[in-house]
């Protein structure tokens, strides 16, 4: 019985101090609206500002394109016969007519060999009938039968040595040459590829552009390209072509711009992001964490003086441009207002806030005496 009632003391003093504690604690916290951090008069919030200045801008137009050599090609063969010699290396640099790949040219050899043996008996027949007909021998006719025979017996090796030539693959233009499975002894076939062949000494980009910017583009106007490669790195060049018609489907016209390659950095099927700059302007500017947008809408919190202090008034932007960490504001902010630079999320309308400089953090709020 003695127990029993000690648990139940125990519980009824646990039960008083738990209260007592709960009470004490309601009596510490402010009410929402007045003294919490949620509203507008609640505790003041640490940010760091940001001056509105003006910045250089220009109007760019973006666009994607893939590189290719100034000249390209896949070399292939125009029949079916063996390999009996591959004549460069993967990767090699080569000349205009440089050969790269022989084939099998048993046959054409012998029809080369047969056609020039025609070609001499013609020669000697034409000799003799047409100085029998000088001589008022032989009919004149008969001569000129035998000088068509002669030109039929010429042509006849002209194709023998082209059919011969099939069988000899030439670099149809300097460049470097990829990588290939071809080898001695395998069989090519008509259009089967045998190795590619790229000019890099210049490469080329074909990109699109909207119809829209076309009083933008002029042949000659410097461009710069950047590739995935090396996003942090640009190359400089210049247009080189326009196309003579716009698509009808997307409205849009084909640019060609080539770009020098020293070192063949830039390889054939690279994606490169095309720029180009419409003229440069100064421009109201913010970094571009103090944007924060709402749908279509940008907005900003403009630093405001409040009493001794200041708060966070939400402003309703228009943006233009971005470039280098910074937006373009054309609408709503004037030179030299002030706006939360960072931590647009902790931020209320109306909400007070206490500045910080730059990089370093505000200073601490005064203690809250309780009671």
């Amino acid at each position: 019985m003695i127990r029993r009632h000690f648990f139940l003391f125990a519980a009824a003093a646990f039960l008083v101090l738990m209260l007592i504690g709960g009470g004490l604690k309601l009596a510490t916290v402010e009410p929402k609206g007045k003294g919490g951090p949620g509203g507008a008069g609640g505790r003041a919030a640490a940010i760091t500002q940001a001056v509105v200045t003006l910045r250089p801008f220009a109007d760019n137009i973006e666009a994607l394109g893939v590189a290719k050599g100034r000249e390209s090609v896949t070399i292939t063969s125009n029949t079916s016969e063996l390999v009996t010699a591959v004549r460069f290396r993967d990767g090699q640099q080569v000349s205009k007519g440089q050969v790269l790949v022989e084939l099998k040219a048993g046959e054409e050899d012998a029809g080369l060999i047969e056609a020039q043996a025609r070609l001499a008996q013609a020669e000697r027949d034409y000799a003799r009938w047409k100085s029998l007909a000088d001589q008022g021998i032989a009919p004149r006719a008969t001569a000129e039968q035998y000088r068509s025979a002669l030109d039929t017996a010429r042509a006849g090796v002209e194709a023998a040595r082209a059919r011969k030539l099939d069988r000899v693959i030439r670099a149809p233009f300097g460049g470097v040459v990829g990588l290939t499975d071809v080898s001695p002894g395998a069989l090519i076939s008509p259009g089967a590829p045998i190795v590619t062949l790229d000019d890099l000494t210049m490469v080329r980009v074909d990109f699109e552009v909207p119809d829209r910017y076309l009083p933008m583009l002029t042949e000659g106007s410097v461009i710069t390209a950047r590739p995935d490669a090396w996003p942090a790195e640009s190359f400089l060049g210049r247009i080189a072509r326009l196309d003579s018609r716009i698509d009808a489907t997307t409205r849009a016209i084909t640019a060609r711009a080539e770009f020098p390659n020293p070192g063949a950095r830039i390889k054939p099927g690279m994606l490169m992001r095309v720029s180009i700059a419409n003229g440069a302007r100064q421009g109201l500017a913010v970094p571009e964490a103090a944007v924060q947008f709402e749908g279509d809408q940008a907005f900003v919190f403009v630093v405001t003086p409040r009493g001794d202090g200041a708060s966070a008034r939400k402003q309703a932007v228009q943006t233009g441009s971005t470039a280098n960490g910074f937006v373009e504001i054309t609408s709503g902010l004037q030179a030299g207002d002030k706006v939360v630079a960072d931590g647009l999320n902790r931020i209320q309308d109306g909400q007070p806030v206490r500045v910080g400089s730059p990089g370093r953090p505000p200073a601490p709020a005064p203690a809250r005496k309780a009671g």
